[in-house]
């Protein structure tokens, strides 16, 4: 396997690690039905969960975790690759274009030459993904919200059981695609872009660098299509009880009336969205994954830089370079 394969595959991991307990509370307030219902997620408190003889602190800790970590065994297994496939898509994909559109002052293809070819090979990397990223984003959006919890192994098979099989998987599958073409067009674009500011006005910059870009990469990411992430979200987890999202405690679909109905489109979902409460219940739960989107993208991007660097991969950008660079 090539070096960036392993060292997205390993970012991504690390990534998801790190950002799943955020992960768990962006889905609970996207997918809340009615804003005025809300209410925090039904998670326990340490105060509120008993330590007598027969309990221990570790078991009290792990029901205190557990909640934050539910359906990180879909992403951790599926985010992984995911990652590697689309690194390795971005960096062929870039080479390729850059064969073809080689900016003023080079003498030959490479990569990185402006943020058109950029953007171009960001979005059809984010493409490629789709075949990972639409079982992995259901199962993981399902699990974490499923009352009582349930594995994402149990809904995987109940999916392939009574789901449609291995078309089931694919549900949401067209704007799941189409929010990843956007958002890792931007992902890698605004990573390039603030990269070689940075590395011309402060000689580099090191590690802050990385993390710094790493991070603003991916709070431009998720502004860029979070609309269309909250649609995803509402789409794939109709019929999904949400007694731990919803304040009442009743359990009932996350689209109102989608439980005893054919389940909704992309664009019916959106319409239902927009009646609950207009532009709002779109940008519902934006601050929180902002938060998630800079520290996960700054690990993420700081460890596969290093593992680059590591297999004698790692790009080298002087300041002078940097410069005659940013074409955008």
């Amino acid at each position: 396997m090539s070096a960036d394969f392993w060292a997205g595959y390993i970012s991504g991991v690390v990534g998801i690690v790190i950002g799943n307990p955020l992960d768990v509370l962006k889905v609970r307030l996207q997918a809340a039905a009615v804003s005025g219902r809300l209410s925090s997620p039904a998670i326990p408190s340490p105060s509120s969960i008993p330590i007598g003889p027969t309990t221990s602190v570790s078991a009290s800790a792990r029901s205190c975790l557990r909640p934050w970590i539910t359906g990180t065994a879909a992403p951790v297994l599926g985010y992984g690759a995911l990652n590697a496939l689309l690194f390795v898509s971005y960096n062929r994909t870039e080479s390729f274009v850059n064969n073809f559109a080689v900016s003023p002052g080079h003498s030959g293809p490479g990569t990185g030459t402006n943020l058109y070819t950029t953007w171009i090979a960001g979005a059809v990397g984010g493409l490629a993904t789709w075949v990972v990223s639409t079982p992995t984003e259901l199962i993981k959006c399902r699990a974490q919200l499923a009352s009582p919890r349930r594995s994402s192994w149990a809904i995987t098979k109940q999916i392939l059981q009574t789901g449609g099989g291995v078309r089931g998987l694919y549900f949401g599958g067209t704007v799941t695609a189409l929010r990843d073409s956007i958002g890792y067009g931007f992902y890698f674009w605004s990573y390039e872009l603030s990269s070689r500011w940075l590395n011309a006005e402060r000689d580099g910059g090191g590690p802050a660098r990385v993390l710094l870009c790493g991070g603003l990469a991916g709070i431009v990411t998720w502004a860029s299509i979070f609309p269309l992430d909250v649609v995803k979200t509402r789409m794939q987890t109709q019929g999904v009880t949400s007694s731990s999202v919803v304040g009442s405690g009743e359990q009932g679909s996350l689209i109102p009336g989608s439980g005893d109905r054919k389940r909704l489109g992309a664009w019916d979902v959106a319409k239902d969205t927009y009646k609950q409460g207009g532009i709002r219940p779109f940008f519902r739960g934006l601050a929180v994954c902002s938060v998630r989107a800079f520290i996960v993208n700054a690990v993420q991007w700081a460890v596969y830089e290093w593992i680059m660097l590591e297999l004698g991969q790692g790009r080298k950008r002087g300041p002078a370079a940097a410069r005659s660079d940013i074409v955008i």
